[in-house]
């Protein structure tokens, strides 16, 4: 396993292709430093005696100790650990831990290559866990990169006008092949070692060509990152956490003529499985969901605490309503974790999936409920952290004496507690950084209205038709159907 230290040193050795606001920069520029102090933190949690427990497993392929990061899911156990892991770390990280899509991705990778070789005899599976052996013994880092920019949604990949708006395989050559085209919002890309490459949709016969899945290292030639990075306010005197640790960058990835060599490339044409990887991964990422967005929960909730009390109304009875409604947003998705831990299902790879009618219902609840705990935030909060005054007033002499005075609210708290805390509010949900948080919280693993069309295909509706029908006295059933339907009403067989 490898420290923070040892990760940023093998991204100072990368080949310059990240662009940020017009001109190329280095992976370790300080524009990148509070996300880089993010993913720094899955690395050296490794090492921390608080969090070594949650963060290190065991290799099924190495037999060594690895990065939980960089697991296959061996057991029902390893998911739930999975989903702790995310909710400890994400809290810390000011919100998301970032590290979680290259597992997600890995997971699903490892289920369909074996599930293509079944089905059409090729050996991408064997190929994968060679590459995720290396992955692991080196404790490497990858970006998720799934969303294809899409050009016209009312048309599939092989009716665009443009035929790189979805990435695709231009070439295949005798030692690999060459892609074209580009992903959208690939969050960390900018910072890691390698870029994972699934498809974002289902493909129909015509769209052989945009089937395909490889991962790549992300300084490859033909490959240009272009960056937008969010990072908190900058502190002066008032530093804190939150303020060095809450930042991300998120790119478009362009691929323009890449060659990837086969040992890399993990589907080429089986257009029948990218649903089903993109799925699989989407099921993964919701899971993982539901242990970071309860960890953003927390920070909702105990900002509106602290909030409430130090403006002297901690025992008001509806915000203490408010503040546990919060509670039982975190727990049911929380549950819904739990759930889709426990009811996972092995595949033929040995790798347990998630159940995917609860990940699924935990991460539409997530991200139905997103800008309600924003708004609870704001209306406990009041305006101030939208109208705070700057850092440099409360260090002016001329005017730090005002500040502090006027600030105060519960006599028994400190002007610089009350000044610490609702800038810490104003960073977290009145600014760039707060902004992007509730749009990844909407959209990132997937929209609610993707949650309600997965949960939908999925749900056994006509079992409940049969029991309203048995209640009511429209039809009779025989004892084995009645079994059965039980079953199906449980999920038994789910």
């Amino acid at each position: 396993m490898k420290n923070g230290d040892q990760y940023v040193d093998r991204l100072r050795q990368m080949k310059r292709n990240v662009y940020v606001r017009g001109k190329t920069v280095p992976r370790d520029d300080p524009l990148f430093s509070s996300a880089l102090s993010i993913t720094r933190l899955t690395f050296d949690a490794a090492f921390s005696d608080a969090y070594r427990p949650l963060v290190v497993t065991k290799s099924h392929l190495l037999g060594e100790e690895i990065n939980r990061f960089n697991h296959l899911h061996q057991s029902p156990d390893d998911l739930l650990r999975k989903q702790e892991m995310v909710r400890v770390l994400a809290p810390l990280a000011g919100g998301c831990i970032q590290r979680c899509m290259s597992n997600d991705v890995l997971n699903a990778l490892g289920i369909v290559t074996k599930e293509i070789d079944e089905a059409k005899g090729t050996e991408y599976h064997d190929r994968f866990l060679q590459y995720v052996k290396e992955y692991q013994k080196n404790d490497l880092i990858a970006a998720g990169c799934q969303t294809d920019v899409k050009g016209d949604r009312s048309k599939r990949p092989h009716q665009q006008v443009d035929p790189d708006l979805y990435l695709r395989i231009v070439e295949k050559r005798r030692d690999g092949i060459v892609v074209q085209g580009a992903k959208m919002h690939s969050t960390i890309a900018a910072y890691v070692d390698e870029l994972l490459v699934i498809p974002t949709r289902a493909l129909t016969p015509q769209d052989e060509d945009w089937a395909v899945a490889f991962a790549i290292p992300a300084d490859t030639e033909g490959i240009k990152l272009i960056t937008r990075v969010t990072a908190p306010r900058g502190r002066i005197e008032c530093k804190a956490p939150y303020s060095e640790t809450a930042g991300w960058a998120d790119s478009v990835t362009v691929f323009d003529h890449v060659f990837v060599p086969n040992e890399r490339v993990f589907m080429c044409g089986e257009r029948e499985f990218g649903a089903r990887l993109a799925l699989l991964f989407a099921n993964n990422h919701r899971h993982s969901y539901t242990g970071c967005k309860p960890g953003v929960t927390d920070i909702i909730m105990g900002a509106c605490a602290l909030a409430a009390e130090y403006s002297g109304v901690g025992n008001a009875p509806h915000i203490r309503d408010e503040i546990t409604e919060l509670m039982v947003i975190a727990e049911l998705v929380y549950a819904s974790g739990i759930a889709a831990s426990v009811k996972a299902k092995q595949t033929s790879s040995g790798i347990w999936e998630p159940a995917f009618l609860y990940s699924n219902t935990g991460r539409y609840l997530a991200g139905k409920n997103i800008y309600h705990e924003y708004d609870t935030l704001t209306s406990i909060s009041g305006g101030l952290p939208s109208t705070l005054p700057f850092e440099e007033d409360w260090l002016n002499p001329e005017t730090r004496g005002y500040l502090e005075k006027y600030m105060m609210r519960n006599p028994e708290v400190t002007a610089d507690k009350q000044h610490r805390l609702f800038r810490f509010i104003s960073d977290f949900s009145c600014s760039a950084v707060g902004g992007v948080m509730q749009y990844a919280g909407v959209h990132g693993g997937g929209s609610p209205i993707m949650e309600l069309i997965g949960i939908r295909s999925q749900y056994d509706l006509e079992s409940r038709k049969k029991l309203v029908r048995h209640l009511a006295g429209i039809e009779e059933y025989d004892t084995e159907t009645k079994k059965q339907l039980a079953r199906n009403l449980a999920h038994m067989d789910d």
